[in-house]
């Protein structure tokens, strides 16, 4: 009984971005003055999306035009594992890793899901 109980504290006292996240070769986490500097930027993907890092923490996504617009608002922070997590103002939440890889700036999401940020 006490060791189911250890066992269940422990998974339940885990926090979901402990996780191992889906890397390749080469990824490169971003580091603490990168993830620092992420405050006043936006990053634009392939598909016209936009996520807006502001400072004092609010976070905003816009959708592209094809995926049918709107944006959705909350705040951000960085995690022990250097992932930005997101508080939505909806109740949901998710955690994503900024990599390097190459030349290249990749947001990896909690699913392993790949997206690429396009240049500016």
């Amino acid at each position: 009984m006490t060791r189911l109980f250890l066992i269940l504290v422990t998974c339940i006292s885990t926090p979901l971005w402990a996780a191992e996240w889906a890397t390749k070769p080469g990824d490169v986490p971003l580091n603490q003055q990168e993830l620092d500097a992420l405050a006043g930027q936006t990053f634009t993907f392939y598909d016209d999306g936009q996520s807006r890092y502001s400072t004092g923490g609010a976070y905003s996504y816009t959708y592209s035009e094809t995926n049918g617009g709107g944006t959705a608002f909350g705040t951000y922070r960085i995690a022990e594992d250097g992932s930005v997590c997101v508080d939505y103002r909806n109740g949901l939440s998710r955690c994503d890793l900024y990599v390097r890889s190459g030349d290249r700036l990749i947001l990896i999401n909690e699913k392993g899901e790949r997206y690429p940020v396009r240049p500016d």
